[in-house]
């Protein structure tokens, strides 16, 4: 059985959102796990820094990063899109690229430790 398990920082970000626009974005993040095979075709984008990899996934507004798992995947966050661009911005990385200027950022990867300390 494929799952999606959410830590509980980005169970919190879905539970702050209203309960349509969690479905909206639970409907629009389904794919096989074939799909994750072929991370490259632009389905999802991939954020890596330091040997660790995430990948990025564009429901909407919004963004949810997540990464393989045993049973399924697991989703680190899920930020609104303006919330990763005013980042990009405030840090003064390339906005070119996206996922590579995330990637870069030494903030970001804080985010992803605090949501695996929180388990």
């Amino acid at each position: 059985m494929f799952q999606v398990i959410f830590n509980g920082i980005s169970a919190g970000e879905m539970a702050a959102l209203p309960k349509d626009l969690q479905l909206d974005l639970l409907a629009e993040f389904q794919f096989l796990p074939g799909d994750l095979d072929s991370a490259g075709d632009g389905k999802f984008g991939k954020v890596s820094r330091d040997g660790r990899s995430l990948l990025r996934y564009r429901a909407r507004d919004y963004r949810i990063y997540f990464e393989r798992h045993a049973e399924g995947v697991v989703v680190h966050r899920v930020l609104h899109k303006n919330t990763i661009r005013d980042f990009l911005f405030r840090s003064d990385l390339p906005m070119d690229d996206e996922d590579e200027g995330v990637g870069q950022a030494g903030d970001f990867w804080k985010l992803i430790r605090e949501a695996e300390e929180a388990r």
